[in-house]
């Protein structure tokens, strides 16, 4: 392949994977064949195919329609879009030295080449031609692409095509670099999160930990070659091992090493990298004319403003503290003593176990990985929307963990069963995986290329030694729905443009559906159905699932208040002005203090969920200003289920509804009249408040 157009024509070698798309069910990437080093060809051959079809969208005599001018636009980049969304699902998902030093060349680039398409005057005024046209009546255009065009120009606009050029060369520069800084960031973390695992080498001190996590631990090790046990670090702040492990030394020594991620002095210190961040972000969005770089990103959100973000946060921030307060004195009264971070989880264990009859050890024989893969988080999605799942071991994956599951939509009568795209499970947790847990799409759904969905989950579970069950523990229960929850946005996309797929909507909307999907790990015909003892075969018992449903409510003072100290911290630096950011590192912990204690969450046992120098979403993912999402989408996924129960709960009915007005309909309408579609009027707080327990 030879891309005209450019200085130097860009040829791709018929042999990379890349060159044509796959030949595999649903276009699924040929993993197989893809290696390390087919991806830089690939993504540099793609921008210059993607840079001629622009050129000849912005040079076509013809007057500007829908199908030579946004349908053209839509359909280029294939080529650049097959090889991204592969190299960034294995960068995150199973980085390598490799891997990270062509995101480091390529990120500036990548960064030029979409100022080159979104500040080219050419494409501007052929999008503005169309919207007068629209706007004059002599152009129909259907309501989705209405809503294309209008989002089009947004972007267009955002992006600074109004600026004097010496303007529009400032910010491509600082575009270019804050692309390099967030992966370096990225990096940093990820390295910085290896380092900080916490060797034992003495099994006493695991006393508590049960013998699958200590196997996990021990295997762990052995993959670095060390000897003991490794507590590798999650992304959050607080460890899920904490629960566990009853030596308030140990518990200390992984509360340090969680918190003191990135800030250490040490070549992964990620603190000069985000202080710059900040800096150039605040100086960007000063230059497009907003108050901070939070106030550019709330304007295109469904938030809208930064004063509607910091109205809710300040809302809900006084009630969670308390709360917080009252769960630090129970546990306090309980242990006879100080609980401080590193504490609070063993002693609301404690707590459980005292007033709930329940701990995390008891409940884990009874959450198997595969049960609750297959008879929960599959079986409510065939309960709700009629699918189906067949495992298909002859599709290979990007890792030998990666599972791949065909997903069927439930056949019209008569019919046979319809293909609706693969679902990619990659569940374990490895030394080249970065923390936490997320979605991404491999191939978008959408009518105008005829194309289905293909979608991962990837999560952080560790793998249980071979030939033993993985049990997890109900946090990640409820992440597995939550992450699936994302993937059935993709699988579900019912949309013509490929822009407009799925997950392709607001920040603080995409959370949502996944909120919603959390409910049904909780559906008492759901939950009876994979909480079965691995060994026995036995349901748990009924009073415990009585019990934890009880207890729901328990705890959430912390949870709460640890993610709002967090959203917090992301308004904190992003409503900056650029002459106030900190000048040097050692200045990070001083502003972050300063921020909490400003926003009344500075409750010390309670740290934020993330603190500023191990915060991926905001400095290497693109949460930026926006970690607020998830509780905005709380509201709507509170209101939401109250409109299930008032329905009658986990029916086809339902589900169906939910499907057809809002996930199937994915960005190709405002998210907003998505929401009013389906509850008949705008979101209301007060189901979330009365969930959380924060109501007057």
């Amino acid at each position: 392949m030879t891309i005209p157009g450019t200085a130097t024509a860009v040829t791709l070698d018929p042999a990379n994977p890349y060159f044509a798309p796959s030949t595999l069910p649903y276009e699924l990437p040929d993993h197989a064949a893809i290696q390390e080093e087919h991806h830089e060809p690939a993504i540099v051959a793609g921008m210059a195919a993607q840079r001629a079809e622009i050129e000849d969208i912005v040079t076509n005599p013809a007057p500007p329609g829908v199908e030579n001018t946004l349908e053209a636009l839509e359909r280029s980049g294939a080529l650049l879009g097959r090889a991204l969304r592969v190299f960034w699902n294995q960068l995150s998902a199973d980085a390598t030295p490799g891997l990270e030093d062509i995101e480091a060349r390529l990120a500036p680039q990548l960064a030029a080449h979409e100022d080159a398409i979104y500040l080219d005057a050419r494409l501007y005024e052929r999008a503005r031609a169309l919207q007068e046209r629209a706007d004059a009546g002599t152009l129909t255009l259907e309501p989705d692409t209405a809503y294309l065009l209008q989002k089009l120009l947004t972007r267009i606009r955002r992006s600074g095509i109004e600026l004097p050029e010496p303007d529009q060369d400032t910010l491509r520069d600082l575009n270019a670099r804050l692309t390099t800084l967030q992966a370096e960031f990225g990096r940093k973390l990820l390295a910085g999160a290896n380092a900080a695992g916490v060797l034992i080498t003495d099994e006493a001190e695991l006393e508590g930990l049960s013998h699958a996590a200590r196997a996990g631990a021990r295997a762990a090790a052995e993959s670095r070659g060390s000897e003991g046990w490794l507590l590798e670090m999650q992304l959050f702040s607080h460890q899920h091992v904490l629960a566990s492990l009853a030596r308030p030394d140990v518990r200390a020594r992984v509360q340090a090493a969680s918190e003191n991620r990135g800030r250490d002095g040490s070549g992964n210190d990620t603190r000069s990298t985000l202080l710059e961040m900040v800096r150039l972000r605040a100086e960007r969005a000063r230059l497009l004319g907003y108050e901070h770089h939070a106030a550019y990103v709330a304007e295109d959100a469904t938030a809208a403003t930064t004063d509607a973000v910091n109205a809710m946060l300040a809302r809900l921030a006084p009630p969670a503290v308390a709360n917080a307060r009252a769960e630090h004195a129970d546990l306090e009264a309980l242990a006879g003593g100080p609980v401080g971070a590193a504490d609070w989880s063993y002693c609301t264990e404690a707590v459980r176990k005292e007033r709930f009859a329940l701990e995390d050890a008891l409940l884990r024989p009874y959450l198997e990985l595969e049960r609750v893969a297959r008879d929960g988080v599959f079986r409510a999605a065939s309960r709700l929307f009629g699918l189906s799942f067949t495992e298909r071991e002859d599709l290979v994956g990007y890792h030998p963990d990666v599972r791949i599951f065909e997903v069927f939509d439930q056949p019209e009568p008569g019919e046979r069963d319809q293909g609706l795209g693969l679902f990619v499970a990659d569940w374990f947790t490895r030394e080249s995986k970065r923390g936490g847990a997320w979605m991404n799409n491999l191939v978008d759904q959408n009518r105008l290329l005829g194309q289905r969905a293909v979608v991962v989950n990837n999560l952080n579970i560790v793998r249980a030694p071979a030939g033993e069950p993985t049990l997890l523990s109900w946090d990640e229960v409820t992440t597995m729905f939550h992450e699936f929850g994302h993937a059935l946005h993709g699988l579900l996309s019912d949309v013509r443009y490929p822009s407009q797929s799925g997950t392709n909507v607001p920040r603080d909307f995409v959370e949502y559906p996944s909120q919603v999907n959390e409910m049904w790990a909780w559906e008492p015909e759901i939950l009876e159905s994979f909480a079965v003892h691995h060994e026995t075969g036995e349901p748990m018992p009924r009073e415990w699932i009585d019990t934890m449903l009880a207890s729901r409510q328990y705890g959430e003072g912390f949870s709460t208040t640890e993610y709002l100290g967090a959203a917090l911290l992301d308004q904190a630096w992003h409503q900056l002005a650029p002459e106030d950011v900190p000048a040097v590192p050692e200045d990070v912990a001083g502003f972050e203090q300063a921020a909490l204690a400003a926003a009344g969450v500075d409750f010390a046992p309670v740290p934020p969920r993330y603190r500023t120098t191990y915060f991926n979403h905001v400095f290497g993912g693109g949460y930026s200003a926006g970690y607020y999402s998830y509780v905005w989408s709380q509201v709507l996924d509170a209101d939401t289920v109250e409109w299930y129960a008032e329905n009658g709960g986990l029916t086809r009915e339902n589900g169906e509804t939910f499907r057809r007005r809002l996930l199937a309909r994915g960005g190709s309408q405002d998210p907003a009249r998505s929401f009013r579609d389906l509850r008949g009027r705008d979101p209301e707080i007060g189901p979330l408040l009365i969930r959380l327990g924060l109501e007057d």
